[in-house]
């Protein structure tokens, strides 16, 4: 994965401007490719023994890198051959490339793939325009050796994530210069394997022009805030949780994980007596009020709001959520209030925040599709709100077409209570003054390395007590 200071990610259309760019500042393109080669060469001589290797060879660019890999492979005495689907272009790069090589071809077929002790996949890099089927697909599917794809594995789009048609599960991945988002989102992430990030030679100075929207969600693009001497309980910002009657369980647990991430002040609202008397049995930090809604939006100090956590989907959540939007509130909606609004984007205009998971997200917005990506950007358009749209990829957009992709939560995040945990980190990151979409990135990242840092056996308490090193450690990487 990629150092820190490379968290851009490029659609391929963008990585192709890139290429262009770097060209028209006066790198020759065969200097690339010559780089990518040697780059998946340098891989394959590090992570595997001299075994019979296949190179599967398309007709552009990627089975251009493949033709140099496969040159340097035989140049350091490993058994090579190239399986081409078809020659290159006249005159391009890769047909440079592929009249460099002067070692063995063999058939573009099964039989060849399923012989092969190590299998270079270069049919097809991350800008596909077509599914792979046919004897594409036949070929990769035979394969039973460890498989190395350059760039990605054939048939993976690296702008959704998603296979179009067929595409093979691969072990290593080695792609150049920044990764696509197809790397990060699933199963595309999964089918990359590990994934390796080279610099093949293109100079960082291309980004200002190819502007990526797009990053890999780390520190360093934001830091939660820290506290300095003249801090006070004030300052840190008071958070105010609707509480729901029934639910209690979901509110306590964003209280605590707001406390944790730095909120100075955190108050539950309780519908009712009853519900008031099960949260004063909680955490004794936190405050429980049975005041009305407009009485404790009198108080000006209450900037920040959650609501949605434990509380039901009807149009008494959904009133109160427009009463807070219409006070000018920043408001994280989750769970009952975005269920709430379903079929009713509109209804979620003003928020803060939003924080679905895809069956909250479908019934409000329709069916998240293929491309999570492109969805989360469209809901933050239409509602003006950041959109982080949970799941082993999360994904945070905001409304202004930034979006980034958070790769580190384990999958013991799968339990109950640790979404309700995430709104209560994001709503107390707002109420210390953290702008909304740096805050939704912040909470998703410091959720994942919490439970990175607890291992098996997770649940949602646990994280609470983990929040204050995960969000130190943002502080100092």
């Amino acid at each position: 994965m990629p150092q820190p200071e490379r968290l851009e990610l490029l659609t391929p259309e963008e990585m192709g401007r890139a290429d262009a760019l770097a060209i028209a500042r006066g790198i020759p393109g065969i200097r690339l490719m010559e780089a990518a080669g040697r780059a998946v060469a340098r891989a394959a001589l590090r992570r595997f023994r001299p075994v019979r290797s296949l190179v599967l060879a398309g007709p552009g660019n990627n089975g251009g890198d493949g033709y140099v890999a496969a040159r340097l492979l035989e140049q350091a005495g490993w058994p090579v051959a190239v399986a081409a689907l078809a020659p290159p272009r006249p005159g391009s790069d890769a047909a440079l490339a592929a009249a460099a090589w002067r070692g063995p071809m063999a058939s573009f077929s099964p039989a060849e793939a399923a012989r092969a002790g190590l299998v270079i996949d270069a049919v097809f890099g991350a800008g596909l325009a077509r599914d792979v089927d046919g004897i594409v697909a036949e070929t990769l599917g035979a394969i039973r050796a460890p498989l190395l794809a350059v760039d990605v594995p054939s048939g993976l789009d690296g702008g959704t994530g998603q296979p179009r048609g067929f595409a093979p599960q691969a072990g290593l991945t080695v792609t150049f210069f920044r990764l696509k988002p197809g790397h990060l989102l699933l199963p595309g992430r999964t089918l990359c394997g590990e994934t390796i990030l080279a610099d093949i030679g293109l100079p960082d100075a291309v980004l200002a022009e190819v502007a990526p929207r797009a990053f890999r969600n780390a520190p360093g693009p934001w830091r939660p805030p820290a506290s300095g001497p003249d801090s006070h309980k004030y300052s840190r910002g008071h958070l105010t949780i609707l509480g729901g009657a029934q639910m209690t369980g979901a509110a306590r647990l964003a209280a605590g994980a707001a406390h944790r991430a730095g909120a100075g002040l955190v108050t539950i609202a309780a519908p009712d007596a009853a519900a008031a008397a099960l949260y004063r049995a909680g955490d004794p930090g936190t405050i429980v009020s049975e005041a009305g809604l407009d009485s404790l939006l009198a108080d000006e100090r209450r900037r920040a709001w959650l609501i949605g956590p434990g509380q039901p989907a009807d149009a008494a959540t959904g009133a109160a959520l427009r009463r807070l939007i219409e006070a000018g509130r920043q408001v994280v909606a989750d769970a009952g209030a975005l269920t709430a609004c379903a079929g009713a984007p509109a209804a979620l205009t003003g928020a803060a925040v939003l924080t679905p998971h895809a069956g909250e997200f479908a019934r409000v917005f329709g069916p998240v599709g293929p491309d999570r990506l492109a969805a989360a950007r469209a809901a933050a358009a239409t509602t003006g709100a950041v959109v982080l749209l949970k799941g082993a990829d999360t994904v945070i957009a905001a409304p202004d077409g930034r979006a980034a992709i958070n790769d580190n939560a384990p999958p013991s995040l799968a339990t109950g209570g640790t979404g309700d945990v995430l709104a209560g980190t994001i709503a107390a990151l707002l109420a210390q003054g953290m702008p909304a979409f740096e805050a939704a990135c912040c909470g998703a990242w410091a959720q994942g390395e919490a439970a990175r840092r607890h291992g098996p056996g997770l649940v949602a308490e646990d994280l609470i007590t983990l929040l204050p090193r995960a969000l130190e450690t943002a502080r100092v990487n």
